[in-house]
């Protein structure tokens, strides 16, 4: 039995690996669609029109809506949805790549810690105050040297990231609380925001299509509407049913140090000293949260 399940096992950490480099290419993407052409409305069409077209025959034929109230539907779909989304494309209108794996992917451990002891009353491990702390102290290294490093109202992205990471949390929660499958999660998020979004998209708001380029549009495209909602999905869940949360969560502890990475490289954004030293704060903090995730009732 260990021998047949050894290869899935490996196939669980090679998907939590690949995991690390989307969600991080992700941030990368989306920054570059943030200073292109592209108004975050196009980008939200973009990643919800395409989306929830590959997600439409599928939804279709296994009737994912089956089990799921209207009132559920509709506050699972805007989780992760239309108002999350916007919010992020705006931040990366104001703060590097970088900023956004500090202040929206770094901190959902620290919130998501501080929310399950709210609502389901999970009590902390005591090594997770100590990486909530590491988390808190890191991000805020980051914000005392974006003065050097970013835009002046850099700050205001850095706002918008920790608003999206609760939208985040909140999310987390939603699929814990309600017990939602991959289906329904993914016919919310892809089908219900795209019926939503793209009338709205093509009547009234403001676009940049025409004056973008073709490989803005590709690269927004393919990442929003298929790498990061669909193929990301995915591999998130095969790997958590292979090696489990925990496991997972601790590959994510990389997902900040590799988006400043790939922004310098790719984006030559520079993060500046202070915000290199944060990461050797976060990291651990992250780590030490995911490791020590198994709190106790109250």
């Amino acid at each position: 039995m260990t021998e047949i399940h050894r290869p899935k096992k490996l196939l669980g950490y090679l998907a939590a690996f690949s995991i690390v480099f989307i969600w991080s290419g992700w941030i990368v993407a989306t920054r570059s669609g943030a200073t292109s052409p592209l108004t975050i409305y196009d980008s939200t069409f973009l990643r919800f029109g395409i989306s929830g077209l590959l997600v439409l025959p599928v939804a279709i034929y296994f009737k994912a809506w089956r089990g799921l109230t209207l009132k559920q539907i509709l506050v699972t779909s805007q989780s992760l949805g239309i108002v999350y989304i916007l919010v992020v494309f705006l931040a990366f209108k104001h703060a590097p790549a970088a900023h956004g794996g500090v202040f929206m992917n770094g901190v959902i451990p620290a919130l998501t810690l501080f929310f399950g002891w709210i609502w389901f009353r999970d009590i902390p491990h005591k090594m997770q105050y100590l990486g909530a702390t590491l988390i808190i102290v890191g991000a805020g290294m980051t914000l005392l040297g974006a003065e050097n490093t970013a835009t002046p109202d850099a700050w205001l992205g850095d706002i918008l990231f920790v608003i999206a990471g609760l939208f985040f949390t909140f999310y987390m929660i939603l699929t814990r609380l309600w017990s939602l499958t991959n289906m329904q999660i993914v016919f919310c998020s892809s089908v219900v925001n795209g019926i939503l979004v793209v009338p709205v998209w093509y009547f009234f708001a403001p676009s940049g299509l025409d004056q973008a380029t073709i490989a803005d549009i590709a690269l927004q495209g393919t990442y929003q509407g298929l790498i990061a909602t669909l193929v990301g999905m995915l591999l998130v869940a095969f790997a958590v049913r292979h090696i489990g949360a925990p496991t997972v969560a601790a590959f994510m502890s990389a997902v900040p140090g590799v988006a400043a990475l790939l922004g310098l490289f790719l984006l030559g954004e520079e993060f500046g000293l202070l915000g290199w030293l944060s990461l050797l704060v976060l990291t651990p903090g992250i780590l030490i949260t995911a490791i020590w995730n198994r709190p106790s009732k109250a």
